[in-house]
Order: C-alpha cells, then structure tokens, then sequence
C-alpha cells in the first residue's frame, strides 16, 4: 500500500487494484478511516475532526491528482506521490 501523501502525522495511502468507489486510506494515530474521492466523505472508520478537516482541505486542492492515482492503482501501477497540506 503506497503512501502517496504525508503531513501533520497524517498519512495518505492506497491500495492496488482496490474496491469502487474511488478512495483513500488515512492513518493518525491509532486512528483510520478510507474517504471516498468523489464526495470527501468517510465511507469506513473515523478521524478526530481537526485531523478529518485538514485531511478533506488537502483533497479538495488535489483532487484531480487522487483521481489519477486511483487510476495507476487499479492498473497495478506505482501511484505519484501528492504534494503534503502546507
């Protein structure tokens, strides 16, 4: 599972040739959550909500280049790593 992204101690990953619909894996902490690219909502587990506020900031100005990564993923192919939240 490639970590595409990585601020704050939040760590931004996906899957290969993972289940629809297009999404993201998250992990703080002892905490971890999977949101879903299109609406930037949880879809599975739970985040703090500073840490879900920072995490749907940074989707939201890179949501194209999460779209393009689940893409690599789905064909088995190394995902580009993302620009972290400033």
């Amino acid at each position: 599972m490639p970590t595409i992204s990585m601020f704050y101690g939040i760590f931004i990953r996906m899957f290969f040739d993972d289940h629809e619909p297009a999404h993201f894996h998250v992990k703080y902490n002892e905490y971890k959550a999977v949101i879903a690219i299109e609406t930037l909502d949880i879809i599975r587990g739970k985040l703090p909500p500073k840490a879900q506020a920072l995490v749907k900031e940074w989707a939201q100005q890179h949501k194209d280049e999460l779209m393009h990564d689940w893409e690599l993923c789905k064909a088995q192919k190394t995902p580009k790593k993302i620009d972290p939240l400033d």
